[in-house]
C-alpha cells in the first residue's frame, strides 16, 4: 500500500511539474488560488495620432505618445508606437488624427518687377537684330535698315509721279513741286531757322539747299511748315489749325496751294511725356496711334502728295527741363520704324494695324519712308560716326544751337541728294532708278 501511495505522489508531482513547464512556455498566467476569477487583460487598441505643425513647406503627420481611451478604468497603461516612425503616406492613411491642420501656402514676397535687360539705348540703325525693352531695332522689318523691295518699288514710282503743277494741281512745265516740313520748334529750326516770311539761315537744310547749285532751283520749292509748339496731337487731324495756318501764311502769301504739296518731311514730338517703354500707355505707343491720323490727314489735305519721310528726334540726354528728355527722344524712333512697318505689313495682305489704322497708299495715305535717322547716343560715336556734343544745344539741352542745326542739315542734304528715290525731283539732273535692286539700303543716315 505504502508504495503505491508513494507512486502516486510521485505522478502527481510529475503531473504538476509537467503542467507548470506548459504554462510558462505558453504565456498563459496562473490563476492563484486565494483570487477569484481572472482579470481581463486589456485590449491594445492602436494609439490615436496627432498632427505637429512644423513652420516648412512641408508637414508630416508624427505619431505621439498618449493615453488608451479603452483602458480599465483608473489604470496608468500607456501605448507606445511599435517599431519604426512611418515614413510620409503614399496612399491615403488609415488612421484619423485627433487634430486636422490644414497648410495654407505662404505667398512669396512680393518683388518688383525687373528692368529688361536690353534697356541699353542703341541707334536703330546699329541695333539690327537686337532689342531694346523688347522690341528689335533697325530701321525696316527684320532687323535690317534696307527697305523692302516691294515698299521700295511702290515709292520709286510715286517718285516718277511727282511733276510741277499750277495752283489748281494741274501739270505744268512751268509751276512747282513743293516739298513741305511739318513738325514742332526743333523741325523748324533745323529745316529754316526762321519764322514765316523770312530768311531762312544759312547753316539750316533751306539755306544750304538754296546754296547748292545741284538742286533743282526752277521747279522745287522748299517751304517750312513746321511751327514752335505743334506737336503730334496738332497734325493728326486734316482740320487741325495748324493745317490751315500752313494754308494761309506759308504757302498763299507766295501764291502757292494745297494741291502743289507733294513731298512732306515729318520730324514730329510731343511734350512733356511721362510714360516710356515697353508698357501700352507709353509715349511712343501714344505717338504711333497719331502717327496714323497724320498720314491720313496729310492725303487729305494735299491732293497730289506722293511721298512722306520721316525722321526721329535728335538726342536729348542733356536736356535740363521735362519739355521732351530722354528716354522719349529716342523711343519716337520706334514710333517711326512701327509705322512705316504697318503701311508695309498692310501692303502686303497681312491686314490694317488697329493701332495707326488703315495706312493703304493706294487709298488712305500717301506712301512712307524713313528719311535721315537723326539720334546718336550723346558722345558715343555711332556706326557713321555721328555723336552730340553738348555745344550743340541751346542751354535748355533740347533745341539745337547752329552746330546742332547744321548737323541736322548735312543729313538732310545727304539723304535727298543721294537718295533714288527723291534724286529725280531734288536736283536738278538727278533720276529715281526704277532699277535699283531690291532690298535697296535707303541711305545714308
Amino acid at each position: 500500500m505504502k508504495s503505491y501511495l508513494r507512486f502516486t505522489t510521485l505522478l502527481a508531482v510529475a503531473l504538476f511539474v509537467a503542467c507548470m513547464a506548459a504554462i510558462a512556455f505558453l504565456g498563459v498566467n496562473p490563476v492563484p488560488a486565494s483570487t477569484g476569477p481572472p482579470a481581463v487583460r486589456p485590449t491594445r487598441t492602436p494609439a490615436p495620432l496627432t498632427v505637429t505643425a512644423e513652420a516648412t513647406s512641408r508637414h508630416t503627420p508624427t505619431q505621439t505618445e498618449t493615453t488608451n481611451p479603452t483602458a480599465t478604468p483608473g489604470s496608468t497603461e500607456t501605448q507606445t508606437p511599435i517599431g519604426p516612425t512611418p515614413a510620409e503616406p503614399t496612399s491615403t492613411p488609415v488612421w484619423t488624427p485627433t487634430r486636422r491642420f490644414t497648410h495654407t501656402p505662404v505667398p512669396p514676397t512680393p518683388t518688383a518687377t525687373p528692368l529688361p535687360t536690353d534697356s541699353v539705348m542703341v541707334p536703330l540703325i546699329d541695333l539690327g537684330t537686337g532689342t531694346y525693352k523688347g522690341f528689335e531695332g533697325s530701321l525696316y522689318p527684320g532687323g535690317t535698315n534696307s527697305m523692302p523691295g516691294v515698299h521700295f518699288f511702290a515709292g520709286i514710282l510715286r517718285a516718277q509721279t511727282i511733276q510741277p503743277r499750277d495752283p489748281s494741281g494741274a501739270f505744268d512745265p512751268d509751276g512747282k513741286v513743293i516739298f513741305l516740313s511739318i513738325g514742332m520748334s526743333n523741325t523748324s529750326r533745323e529745316f529754316c531757322g526762321a519764322p514765316a516770311g523770312s530768311a531762312c539761315t544759312d547753316w539750316s537744310f533751306i539755306g544750304q539747299a538754296a546754296g547748292d547749285p545741284q538742286v533743282d532751283h526752277d521747279h522745287l520749292v522748299i517751304l517750312n511748315g513746321a511751327n514752335g509748339g505743334a506737336v503730334t496731337s496738332a497734325w493728326n487731324d486734316p482740320d487741325d489749325r495748324d493745317y490751315d495756318r500752313v494754308r494761309d501764311v506759308v504757302l498763299a502769301p507766295l501764291g502757292y496751294t494745297e494741291d502743289q504739296v507733294q513731298v512732306v518731311w515729318v520730324k514730329i514730338a510731343n511734350a512733356q511725356p511721362s510714360a516710356a517703354l515697353p508698357g501700352e500707355t507709353s509715349d511712343a505707343y501714344q505717338t504711333f496711334r497719331m502717327l496714323g491720323g497724320l498720314l491720313r490727314s496729310l492725303r487729305i489735305r494735299y491732293s497730289n502728295i506722293q511721298q512722306v519721310f520721316f525722321s526721329s528726334r535728335i538726342y536729348a540726354g542733356y536736356a535740363t527741363t521735362l519739355l521732351n528728355p530722354e528716354p522719349y527722344a529716342y523711343e519716337y524712333g520706334f514710333s517711326v520704324k512701327w509705322l512705316i512697318e504697318a503701311q508695309i505689313d498692310q501692303m502686303a495682305g497681312i491686314g490694317i494695324d488697329p493701332v495707326p489704322g488703315d495706312l493703304d497708299y493706294d487709298t488712305a495715305a500717301p506712301w512712307a519712308a524713313w528719311g535721315p535717322y537723326l539720334w546718336a547716343n550723346g558722345t558715343t560715336p555711332r556706326s557713321d560716326g555721328l555723336v552730340w556734343l553738348p555745344e550743340d544745344f541751346d542751354p535748355d539741352g533740347t533745341h539745337p544751337s547752329v552746330s546742332g542745326v547744321e548737323k541736322v542739315a548735312d543729313l538732310l542734304m545727304d539723304f535727298f541728294s543721294t537718295s533714288p528715290l527723291t534724286m529725280c525731283w531734288f536736283l536738278a539732273d538727278g533720276i529715281c532708278q526704277a532699277d535699283a535692286p531690291v532690298g535697296l539700303l535707303a541711305w545714308p543716315w
